[in-house]
């Protein structure tokens, strides 16, 4: 049986990559459970994996929910399957980025949100429809979403069901950079190469600053990172010594 999820290990950064193109990426149960398994395996592994990305085989990212498997009744191995899994790749403690290109709709935005980044293609397309189909999110988009473009462009997004493209999801915050097409790929491997290149503790640390702070109080948030935050890296002075001679050289 064909994988719905392909991954690839490259420089350290594991490439994952949604694989139904020919029905759009649309996302399954199955989809899911293989996703739970890969990003299950990465959380355990922070120094040998640096970086994982999230992308879509074909023509896009993926168009949601796989309405055939939603309106069949699917079975879920336990409640808020998908939900889960989308949390669980949002508490990976390493890097993750959503590389989009073409569609990226509702549960495909649901999950992208989920990264902590997202690099968009020009030809990228995102959109909330669940008000199309007389739904509403159950996977985090109205927790997510708002976080990342505010509750006005949100609300817009939701009521509306508009399309936005890659290089208006920039200014917006949705999009954090948006590239030509001819270019998606290699602008990923330097975005990638520009992580690996730094302290892989240091981001562990930082990501796990700022998921245990949001929401607290200033003062609040300030004693957490002072008491709370792991400080030095058993690498600094390796860094260090090589900064040096590098410079003296």
């Amino acid at each position: 049986m064909i994988s719905t999820i392909l991954r690839e290990d490259r420089d350290e950064c594991a490439v994952l990559t949604l694989n139904r193109p020919d029905k759009l990426n649309g996302l399954t149960v199955t989809m899911f459970e293989e996703l739970k398994a890969q990003i299950d395996e990465i959380a355990g592994r922070p120094d040998a994996v640096r970086c994982v990305v999230l992308r879509g085989a074909g023509a896009c990212f993926s168009t949601g929910h796989d309405m055939g498997d939603l309106t069949s009744g699917e079975r879920l191995p336990h409640p808020n399957f998908q939900a889960r899994v989308i949390e669980s790749l949002a508490n990976l403690p390493q890097p993750v980025i959503a590389a989009v290109h073409g569609y990226c709709y509702t549960g495909a935005l649901e999950l992208a949100l989920a990264a902590d980044f997202i690099l968009a293609a020009q030809s990228a397309r995102f959109a909330d429809t669940h008000a199309r189909w007389a739904l509403s999110p159950i996977w985090g988009l109205s927790q997510r979403l708002p976080r990342r473009v505010g509750q006005a462009k949100a609300l817009e997004m939701m009521y509306t069901c508009t399309p936005i493209s890659g290089a208006d999801a920039v200014p917006i915050g949705l999009a954090n950079q948006c590239f030509p097409d001819a270019e998606f790929d290699t602008a990923i491997e330097a975005f990638i190469r520009r992580i690996v290149a730094n302290s892989g503790f240091s981001q562990r640390a930082c990501k796990r600053l700022l998921h245990e702070t949001d929401g607290l109080p200033l003062q609040a948030g300030l004693a957490h990172e002072i008491y709370a935050g792991a400080g030095r890296g058993p690498e600094m002075a390796d860094r260090i010594a090589a900064f040096e001679t590098a410079k003296r050289k």
